[in-house]
């Protein structure tokens, strides 16, 4: 009955979103996801009404984000060609570097405030800084994905500080984004854009008009057989056994090779970024066995995004306001840093480095740098709505490089658990030494372009 209950409660929070997304238009100028209002509405109502709302339905709730994490990463490479590692780089490689930067950046400004200030002022664990790029770069998925790793080292607070940079994150990158967006224009940086009082009524509100209605995917098998809808599910989740068989491994073998080492790396390590390897194994597979076919990408990615939109209404809706008001002054300081610094790589690195439509790529990245692919996605779409520059393609085929490794990739929730174990200094100096690394080959690239 609870799990009934926590399904109708979050379709409903889903639908009133979108409602109200349609109904008042400050929500459609600031480009708010239904899924962000209706988690806060879930969220006003948990908090006036959390004497009258059973535990468990909360606790059933914050379940969810660390499951459906699973559903989007392992759905990320499914039915999407793997294109050669020579051709990816030689398309995006300066936008790879890019994020990179702007990743690296993130932690080394994170973990500094959190080690030198947040921790001896405020007395907040290291780990503190890592919300930085979590939330930022991973969002709410990624922060849902590593909630075993927060309790496993006792800091349930971090899962609802993560919620709150993840979602601030996501405001900050339309927001900030869009004024961006302005600056450029005035600029004269871009000049194929769409402001938001010459789109169509349909375009504010976010629905199609009947009569331009996309496909949300093909079907690929026969119904008699297996619907194709549940085919597709069957696949994710085929890929997420392939990344908990992965898991299980890691843990063996380092309780194998160090029976007597106190600290365990993979014991608290999630599982999502394993079901992305996982997926793409299957992948893999398919095209070695030339079944590829079968697999639908469209339909890989509405399966994605309806798990991502649930995740995000669960997220924000369980967020503990408490706990968020007694740490305001170290997250409001740690959001302005992390803005500012990817406002200062856009606007004095990428001129230099990406040089042709230098601002429709970097306006992709600094969405996803704050919010998540979508909102670099919807930003890039503003400044480029018909595609007429590469943006698109170099964006893409540097998330194929990115993704994997971070904005809740392996780095992404390797660095949480080893700030935990091994200390906040050794990740420090990594994340320092990386940024040095990826500062200096931006550097050679514009000084040959």
């Amino acid at each position: 009955m609870n799990a009934v209950i926590i399904f109708c409660a979050l379709s409903l929070l889903l639908i009133v979103g979108k409602l109200l997304r349609v109904a008042i238009p400050v929500f459609q100028k600031l480009y708010l996801p239904s899924s962000v209002i209706g988690g806060t509405v879930g969220l006003i109502l948990c908090s006036c009404f959390s004497n009258h709302i059973p535990p468990e339905i909360i606790n059933g709730i914050k379940k969810l984000p660390g499951f459906l994490i699973n559903v989007v990463f392992a759905a990320l490479f499914l039915g999407a060609a793997i294109p050669k590692v020579k051709e990816v780089l030689k398309i995006s490689f300066p936008q790879f570097c890019l994020g990179q930067i702007l990743a690296w950046g993130q932690y080394v400004i994170g973990l500094t405030l959190a080690c030198f200030i947040f921790s001896p002022v405020f007395k907040l664990p290291h780990a503190f800084g890592n919300l930085l790029e979590i939330g930022f770069q991973g969002g709410h998925g990624t922060v849902g994905g590593m909630t075993d790793v927060f309790n496993t080292f006792k800091w349930e607070d971090g899962i609802a500080l993560g919620f709150t940079v993840a979602t601030c994150g996501m405001i900050v990158g339309i927001v900030v984004g869009m004024a961006l967006i302005n600056w450029a224009l005035k600029k004269g940086h871009i000049k194929e854009v769409k402001t938001f009082d010459e789109r169509q009524k349909f375009e504010q509100q976010g629905i199609y008009p009947e009569n331009a209605r996309p496909s949300a995917g093909l079907q690929t098998v026969f119904c008699d057989s297996i619907d194709s809808l549940a085919f597709h599910i069957a696949l994710i989740g085929l890929s997420i056994l392939l990344g908990f068989t992965i898991l299980k491994t890691l843990q063996f073998g380092e309780i194998s090779l160090f029976p007597e080492a106190k600290t365990r790396i993979f014991a608290g390590f999630p599982l999502f970024p394993l079901c992305m390897i996982g997926g793409v194994i299957l992948q893999i597979f398919l095209c070695r066995i030339k079944q590829d076919s079968l697999v639908c990408k469209e339909q890989m990615q509405r399966l994605s995004g309806a798990s991502l939109d649930f995740l995000v209404v669960s997220a924000v809706t369980t967020i503990q306001l408490k706990v968020v008001l007694n740490n305001l002054i170290p997250l409001l300081i740690l959001v302005i840093a992390g803005t500012a610094f990817c406002i200062a790589v856009v606007v004095f690195v990428a001129p230099r480095l990406l040089k042709n439509a230098w601002f429709e790529k970097a306006i992709a990245d600094f969405g996803q740098a704050t919010g998540v692919t979508a909102t670099g996605l919807m930003l890039l779409r503003t400044v480029d709505p018909e595609n007429k520059t590469e943006a698109a393609a170099c964006f893409g085929y540097k998330q194929l490089l990115h993704e994997p490794f971070m904005g809740g990739g392996l780095w992404t929730a390797l660095a949480l658990t080893l700030v935990f174990t091994i200390g906040w200094l050794p990740v420090l100096i990594f994340s320092i030494f990386m940024l040095v690394v990826w500062s200096i080959i931006a550097a050679v690239i514009m000084k040959r372009a």
